[in-house]
């Protein structure tokens, strides 16, 4: 696995929220994602112009550019999960959410292959082997980032990356 750390400053992002259990996410997220970009993506990539506050946002903080994950609903299996951009103030519309990460390490793997594929077989990776066996960091949330570039998301080399927040042991 291919990984650089770094250290982010606090990191706000505002987005759409679902809740997903762990046993589905994999077949329910990509439909989430599916919902998200036939309502918002395609028609901002078409040129038209935002019709209502949520299609300003998406627009405006770039909202789709990260998937994120958060553990904090309380261990029944079930997780938060956003499709969020970087939020740098301004109103939030009615049925977006904003979260802020405080500033801390994050280690950023890189994934290459066409979505959702790649990004799950990496996280499957991530969560069952990198992070059990290693002896020098452990999550600092129970949350991470998937990073998306703009760029066909079919393309064998499309590039992404999964993000962890992460302390020292």
């Amino acid at each position: 696995m291919e990984y650089r750390m770094e250290r982010l400053s606090s990191l706000k992002v505002i987005g759409f929220e679902r809740s997903f259990s762990v046993e589905s996410a994999y077949d329910m997220i990509p439909k989430f994602w599916a919902e998200f970009s036939e309502e918002y993506l395609e028609l901002l990539m078409m040129g038209a112009s935002p019709v209502d506050e949520q299609t300003q946002a998406v627009k405006d903080y770039g909202v789709g550019q990260m998937g994120i994950s958060i553990d904090d609903i309380g261990g029944n299996g079930k997780f938060r999960y956003m499709i969020a951009g970087e939020y740098t103030g301004g109103p939030v519309p009615e049925d977006m959410t904003v979260i802020e990460f405080p500033e801390m390490d994050w280690i950023k793997f890189r994934c290459v292959g066409p979505m959702p594929q790649a990004l799950q077989k990496l996280n499957t990776e991530i969560f069952t082997e990198w992070l059990p066996n290693n002896d020098t960091y452990e999550l600092a949330v129970g949350a991470n980032i998937e990073w998306y570039p703009d760029m066909p998301v079919d393309s064998p080399e499309y590039f992404s990356e999964i993000w962890l927040p992460v302390k020292e042991k």
